[in-house]
């Protein structure tokens, strides 16, 4: 008779049929996208994108100070008649020329010689050219900027890495600024402020809007430059009560030394960028603390992938693969790919055209014979109601028709100030003019403000800073253009070049 079997405990327990394998499980996880983690577990703008947005482009109010600052500080002031140097008085015939036309002695700077670099330096007449060239050099450094910060925020210091060294430079440079011996030193100082702000503007941006759903991402990104905007009124009532230049560019530079304690150490790095760089632990505990401070969280077996390998089955060497591909991405891959460099050449031919007319039209508020702090406030002001709109029918008209639909509108306004502008029939056509004006800026603004919503999601994470500094390289291109031409208000229209260079060189 056969043995009988041992009823053990441990033999009741164990099942007829195999159950499944737990590790099995583990190792197949469910592999999610940035984009539909956020959407499906952690919230795609709660409190968590509202804190790092907002501390984010506060770096953008910032760079408004640094950019700005130098239509207070370059400007030529008023003069008025009867200097110290023993003059008898100003003729009242060579008065509408400007000081040029006066005696040496017969006026003085109605602000004093420290108001700004022009009235310190004597910067007019033959020497004007220099405030224009030091206005110009700012924007070469901005396109400097934009491209090396654009590559290093790809690659090896991050979106954090990129905004927190130019937010250093931003509040050194300030100061150094203050302290310019001669001109030459304060160009090169403006030089290299225009490199720092030139990585602000495009790290600020990204970083905030990367952690950010992609149906919320529309408006948040188009609501980035209410912080550009508030910053210029803010430095226009800074202006107003610190109007020598050298104590201008100190009080300027004091926030940017508290944005580096008080806002940076509370930024996190985009996990978009961790991902790409294979740091894939890093993103995942950033996605965790957002789904944490939005009330949700990640279940567990739920992974991030990137969009190449949310369809591959677990093998993690094709996986590292892929990520080591794709982390090596430069501009050479983006002109190398038929999509991408389509993409890159009409997305800086827009900017340029875009930046030539905004500040073409925006600077130009210092030849307009009203209070320069309230006109520049203004101005601020104005371009909100512009942001508002595109920030709302970003995501319900699409990027496309309302990149189309703003440069025309403020196409065709300019184009009706220009055909109204000298007509007969007094204020009545003054109105019309300044009406069109208000409305090429508004429409300008608008499209501005969206093309970097545009522009970041027409590229990868791997390449989007990079891509956007080439744009904004070229958008830099326009501004250089708009400071370079001369003023033409009041001056005297000339017959013969001989007596256009004799009148503007002397």
């Amino acid at each position: 008779m056969p043995p009988v079997a041992n009823d053990s405990p441990a033999g009741v327990r164990d099942p007829l049929l195999p159950g499944p394998d737990p590790a099995g499980d583990k190792a197949r996880p469910e592999r999610l996208t940035i984009d539909e983690m956020l959407q499906r577990h952690c919230g795609e703008f709660g409190w968590w994108q509202l804190r790092h947005f907002a501390l984010t482009n506060l770096a953008l109010t910032l760079e408004a100070f640094h950019t700005m600052v130098m239509v207070f500080t370059d400007r030529e002031p008023d003069f008025r008649c009867g200097g110290g140097g023993g003059g008898g008085g100003c003729d009242p015939a060579a008065v509408a020329q400007g000081v040029c036309g006066l005696d040496p002695g017969s006026w003085e700077w109605a602000d004093g010689p420290g108001g700004t670099i022009v009235a310190e330096w004597g910067l007019v007449c033959g020497q004007k050219f220099k405030v224009g060239l030091v206005q110009a050099a700012f924007f070469v450094g901005c396109m400097i900027g934009a491209g090396t910060f654009g590559h290093l925020a790809d690659a090896t210091l991050g979106r954090k890495g990129s905004l927190t060294v130019v937010s250093i430079m931003n509040a050194v440079l300030g100061f150094l600024t203050a302290f310019s011996p001669n001109y030459w030193a304060y160009l090169v100082v403006r030089l290299l402020t225009g490199i720092s702000c030139g990585g602000v503007g495009l790290a600020a941006f990204v970083l905030s809007t990367e952690p950010v759903g992609p149906t919320k991402r529309g408006t948040a990104g188009g609501s980035s430059f209410y912080f550009f905007s508030s910053g210029i009124g803010l430095l226009s009532a800074l202006a107003y009560f610190l109007q020598p230049w050298r104590q201008l560019y100190i009080a300027s530079s004091l926030p940017s030394v508290a944005y580096l304690f008080l806002a940076l150490p509370f930024i996190s790095e985009s996990p978009r960028w961790y991902l790409v760089r294979g740091r894939v632990e890093e993103a995942m505990k950033v996605m965790r603390s957002i789904a944490e401070s939005n009330g949700n969280s990640i279940p567990n077996g739920v992974v991030l992938s990137l969009d190449e390998d949310t369809s591959s089955n677990g093998n993690e060497k094709e996986s590292e693969q892929t990520a080591l591909i794709i982390t090596t991405g430069t501009l050479m891959d983006v002109l190398g790919s038929p999509v991408t460099r389509t993409r890159l050449l009409l997305g800086m031919a827009v900017c340029f055209l875009s930046s030539t007319v905004y500040y073409g039209l925006s600077l130009n508020v210092v030849n307009l014979d009203t209070n320069l702090y309230a006109n520049v406030a203004v101005n601020a002001a104005a371009e909100m109601p512009s942001f508002t709109l595109t920030a709302v029918l970003l995501d319900k008209v699409g990027r496309k028709p309302l990149a189309i639909t703003t440069q025309v509108f403020s196409g065709v306004s300019c184009i009706v100030g220009s055909v109204v502008t000298g007509r007969a029939g007094g204020s009545a056509w003054e109105v019309v003019r300044t009406a069109c004006g208000v409305m090429g800026v508004f429409g300008m603004a608008g499209a501005y403000n969206m093309l970097y919503v545009y522009a970041a999601e027409l590229f990868p994470t791997v390449v989007r800073n990079a891509t956007m500094g080439c744009a904004l390289q070229a958008a830099q291109v326009g501004a250089i253009l708009a400071f370079l031409l001369p003023e033409t208000l009041n001056r005297l229209l000339y017959d013969t070049i001989a007596g256009i260079e004799e009148g503007e060189i002397s």
